[in-house]
């Protein structure tokens, strides 16, 4: 159904004039490229050298977009976790950097699509393990979205050791421990990704 706009001119005079509203088109992996680049907020590190989520941004670093997701997963999943699970967490990261990068925030004067602390993702820079350095190779090309390919954030929580941590597929975000207890029993990453996110489908772009 289209809206219809009317103009104080136009009531007063009796006339209608129909501006019809269009809908902007669904950000999807096929009419959005894949982003080349992250701009990352640095943050004032704590007094443990940790960077601080509530410290002040000092600059934003621009990092190659897979090289960001490359240094974000050793920070986010154990790299000594099981290769299925770590190719789950790689989507996740993937999938949450893509999102953000495609809505940006100014804060302080500073533009920018993720910081580096866990506001956002936790990176650190050159940090990329091989075990993880191997999970995001084995998605690229891949996406995990909704069914007519819309880029949509996965989030993600630690969740609990030993335990599928139900209570956050009812909440459409996937449970770290929860990805290496399903892979510990066989599942493979997009078993793993539809637990936990459900109506998401695996794309190819």
């Amino acid at each position: 159904m289209k809206r219809i706009l009317l103009t104080a001119a136009a009531i007063a005079a009796g006339v209608f004039v129909e501006h019809p509203v269009h809908a902007q088109a669904a950000q999807t992996i096929f009419n959005t490229a894949i982003p080349g680049a992250v701009r990352v907020a640095i943050r004032e590190n704590n007094p443990n050298g940790e960077p601080d989520p509530r410290g002040r941004i000092v600059w934003v670093q621009t990092v190659p977009f897979e090289t960001y997701c490359k240094d974000v997963l050793p920070n986010e999943w154990m790299p000594s976790w099981s290769p299925e699970s770590l190719k789950a967490g790689a989507m996740a990261v993937k999938m949450f950097a893509w999102y953000h990068h495609l809505h940006p925030v100014t804060i302080d004067g500073f533009t920018f699509d993720v910081d580096n602390t866990t506001n956002f993702q936790a990176f650190r820079y050159l940090s990329g393990q091989p075990e993880t350095n191997q999970a995001v190779d084995a998605i690229r090309n891949q996406a995990f979205t909704m069914p007519d390919g819309s880029i949509i954030e996965l989030n993600y929580r630690a969740g609990y050791r030993d335990s599928a941590n139900w209570q956050y597929r009812n909440a459409q975000k996937m449970a770290q421990w929860g990805s290496e207890y399903w892979a510990e029993r066989g599942r493979n990453y997009i078993q793993i990704l539809q637990f936990y996110y459900v109506d998401r489908a695996l794309k190819f772009y």
